[in-house]
């Protein structure tokens, strides 16, 4: 059991991103196919249910601002920091994880950035983790790191390879 609890994207930005996403472009959902036609995505990560995209499902790749949209429910003010980039999700509704323990998109020896944002939107450090086998420990340990100073407020999990916004985390 994770000592954390990673976020997908709430269902109402998703309902708001299948219309338009965060950088204005209507949606444009496809058939995933494991053949790269038209875009071989299978085995990309979700972030409507948190886990890898399956042959033959309806998905669409959309511009997602995870700190824009927290900012704008919390009245925070991230300035420069406000960033948005390419994420997976379903065409339709999908009904969120499933399988609601671990830590998603974590496979041994891949590299992630835990970037830390404090309350006013600003980016309050990070690090960078190289997954270990015990993927829950080594998640866990970050995210003590991360909360354990007191003005981070949630932190981003990113992948390095491409910088894609992976999930979120909240201090408990």
């Amino acid at each position: 059991m994770t000592a954390y609890t990673p976020l997908p994207i709430p269902p109402t930005t998703l309902k708001e991103l299948r219309d338009t996403d965060d950088s204005g472009r209507p949606f444009r959902p496809y058939t995933a196919r494991a053949d790269g036609v038209p875009l071989n995505c299978v085995g990309s990560p979700l972030r409507c249910c948190l886990r890898a995209i399956e042959p033959g499902e309806r998905v669409a790749l959309v511009s997602y601002a995870p700190l824009r949209r927290w900012a704008a429910a919390t009245g925070a003010d991230p300035g420069a920091y406000d960033e948005s980039g390419p994420v997976f999700i379903h065409a339709a509704e999908c009904g969120g994880p499933q399988d609601p323990g671990g830590y998603p998109f974590a496979r041994p020896g891949a590299l992630r950035t835990v970037r830390r944002y404090d309350a006013d939107g600003r980016i309050a450090g990070g690090r960078l983790v190289e997954i270990p086998e015990d993927v829950e420990a080594g998640f866990d340990q970050a995210f003590r790191e991360a909360f354990s100073r007191p003005e981070v407020a949630l932190v981003h999990v990113r992948a390095v390879e491409y910088g894609c916004f992976q999930f979120e985390v909240r201090r408990p």
